[in-house]
This record gives structure tokens, C-alpha cells and sequence, in this order.
């Protein structure tokens, strides 16, 4: 058994320590490299509540197409129904909402990306009913191109879906250099706390002798760095578009996010951990061993503690410069009064305390 080693204690009295904001890491060769939050100013931003619920849209339904349709099927599908409600032609009264959707529909399903990210979530939804894209849904998805935004036309459904890479935009002007790709990947906390070399499975669409959408994988052995944190990207370079001509390939961005863990959550580069306690450990004070992503430590409880109050283990958060740190939450556990002896012991201490947990303006 390893012992637990000691740990510098700080109480924190505020409700939120700030994260460390997000910078480069130092490169790791020719083949990974780290990199910073891409298009984030590196200032933590503050936490947004979930959207409410939107109307999923069933694009297959909206250009009458089978979910197996090729894509010159798909193809035949919008031209026909473009022409039908192009408002120069059609004088219905919805025309050219209906042609904005029916443009919308073959936006996503021409794209053999989009149509099969679109295939996996979309699945188990029928038109109209409520949606909300699952967290990291498009996670081990392999996407082409640099991730350009929706058009301002996209509905809500669209951008929710599609709003980091968006409808297709022009091909960069050279002719040499080979498209990057992008993906977010999930990898386990201590592998962040250590670094590590995993196998990384991802999924690219294409499109098969039939002229329907096909998934391929690839799988990629990728050194993940100590201290990595989510949101940040991997480089992997030539991992991506072959150039044409003797041009370079392009390159593979992956996107880290954490898988959950069932002890341990993050914010930033630091990590948060409950801590069970006993009543008379929260009263008296106590000497308890305190797990971390790097080891048990021993801890210290102050007299007269009580749930919710944070101690701070400095540095013991995400490996940095400075590293992060790791802050204890402390959980008063009662024990059960489910026998005559418990029972008596909780008279006793009613008894000896002259103890009220709540105000007069709560009687």
C-alpha cells in the first residue's frame, strides 16, 4: 500500500477559484504538438445554462428521400423541389421558406460529413419532436476543412449541429497543401495528470461504389501530454488531406475533452473532490487521507468544519506552468439512527447542545 504523502492546506472561503487561462504547451516533435483553445481569446468564459429544447428536423423527410438514399438520389431529390418552391416560380404563400428549407436539408446531406454526424445523433428522432444535441455527440467524428460558421440563413437545428463547421465554404486558394481535419477525442483524467500514448479510433465518412454513405476508421497512436487540458488541440501533422502535386498533406487537429469521472471533476486546471466526513471529524478536527488523480495525500481537517467548505491543495490540480490546484469539499455525513442505541446517542447530544439550525424567520 502506498502511503499517503502530506499535503499544504488552505482554506477557500469563495465559491469559485479561477482556472488557469489556456496558452500553449510545449511541442512534443514533428508529429504532436498542443495547442491552445483555437478562436478563444483564453479567458475562462462563464458557465451558460443548456438552450431549451428545439424541433428536430427530419431532413430525409423534408427532400422525400429513404434514410439509404445515394447521393445522386439526394441530388435529384433538391433540384426537382428547389425548382418547385423557388419563390421566382411558386406562389405559394410559404415558398420561400420552404426553399430555405429544402436548401437547408441538401446542405447536410450532400455532405458526406455532415449526413453521417447527422445519421449517428439523429437516429431515434422523428420531425417535431423536442431536441437537444447529446454532449459531445460528434465525439471520434473526423471532419475535413477548417470550420467555417453557418451562413446567417441556418436555422436554430442547424447551427446546434453544424455551427463550428457549418455549411461548406470556398477551398483555401492554394492548389498544393492538403485540407486539415479535425475531431474531438475523450481521454481519461490520469492520462492528462501523467501523459500517456493511447490508440485513437476515428470515424470518416465516405462514400461507397453505390453512391451511399459509408463510415470508415482509422486508428492512430497519439501521445497525449502531461497536463493537457479540455479544449485544447492536438496537432498531429500530415495526418490529414494528401496535397496535390508534391504539395504537403494537411494536418489533424484533435480537440481533448475528459471522459467523466466518478470521483474527480475539473475546471480548468483544477480538480474538485468531495470528501465524506463524520460528524465528530467536522466538530473536532481529524487526520484523513484524501484521494487525488496523482495518489492519496493526508489531510488535515480544521476543527469546527462544516459542508461546503473548500481546502485548498495547492499545485495539486492538472501538471502547469503554474500547475493547477486541488480543492476538497467537505460532506457531513450523519450516521443512521436506525437502532435503539443510535437513537439514544442522538437524545443525548440533543440534550447536551443548545442548538438550533434555523433562524426565527424560519419557525
Amino acid at each position: 500500500m502506498v502511503p499517503a504523502a502530506p499535503a499544504r492546506v488552505g482554506s477557500v472561503p469563495h465559491p469559485s477559484p479561477l482556472a488557469t487561462p489556456p496558452g500553449r504547451l510545449a511541442s512534443l516533435g514533428p508529429v504532436a504538438q498542443p495547442l491552445g483553445r483555437r478562436g478563444r481569446t483564453g479567458r475562462r468564459q462563464p458557465a451558460r445554462s443548456p438552450p431549451p429544447p428545439m424541433k428536430f428536423k427530419d431532413y430525409y423527410e423534408v427532400l422525400g428521400l429513404a434514410r439509404d438514399a445515394t447521393q445522386d438520389e439526394v441530388r435529384h431529390a433538391y433540384r426537382k423541389l428547389a425548382r418547385k418552391f423557388h419563390p421566382d416560380v411558386s406562389k405559394a404563400s410559404d415558398a420561400e421558406a420552404r426553399f430555405k428549407e429544402v436548401g437547408e436539408a441538401y446542405a447536410v446531406l450532400k455532405d458526406t460529413e455532415k449526413r453521417a454526424a447527422y445519421d449517428q445523433v439523429g437516429r431515434h428522432w422523428k420531425s417535431g419532436q423536442d431536441f437537444q444535441p447529446p454532449p459531445d455527440w460528434d465525439a471520434g467524428f473526423e471532419f475535413a476543412g477548417g470550420g467555417e460558421a453557418a451562413d446567417g440563413d441556418a436555422s436554430e437545428f442547424f447551427e446546434a449541429l453544424f455551427g463550428r463547421r457549418g455549411a461548406a465554404g470556398p477551398r483555401a486558394s492554394s492548389r498544393t497543401r492538403g485540407r486539415d481535419h479535425h475531431a474531438k477525442v475523450r481521454i481519461d483524467l490520469e492520462d492528462a495528470f501523467r501523459g500517456a500514448r493511447r490508440g485513437v479510433t476515428l470515424r470518416l465518412p465516405t462514400v461507397d461504389a453505390r453512391g451511399r454513405v459509408a463510415m470508415t476508421e482509422r486508428t492512430l497512436e497519439v501521445a497525449i501530454p502531461k497536463g493537457i487540458r479540455e479544449g485544447q488541440h492536438l496537432r498531429l501533422a500530415g495526418q490529414g488531406d494528401p496535397g496535390s502535386g508534391d504539395g504537403p498533406p494537411g494536418d489533424l487537429y484533435l480537440e481533448i475533452a475528459f471522459n467523466p469521472h466518478p470521483r474527480f471533476r475539473v475546471e480548468g486546471r483544477d480538480v474538485f473532490v468531495n470528501l465524506p466526513l463524520a460528524p465528530w471529524e467536522a466538530a473536532l478536527g481529524a487526520s484523513v487521507t484524501v484521494p487525488t488523480p496523482d495518489g492519496p495525500v493526508a489531510l488535515t481537517i480544521p476543527p469546527d468544519s462544516s459542508s461546503g467548505r473548500r481546502l485548498r491543495l495547492k499545485g495539486r490540480g492538472l501538471p502547469g506552468t503554474p500547475p493547477g490546484d486541488l480543492y476538497v469539499v467537505l460532506e457531513v455525513v450523519l450516521p443512521p439512527a436506525g437502532t435503539a442505541k443510535a437513537q439514544a446517542a442522538y437524545r443525548a447530544m440533543a440534550e447536551a447542545f443548545e442548538f438550533n439550525p434555523r433562524t426565527p424567520d424560519e419557525e
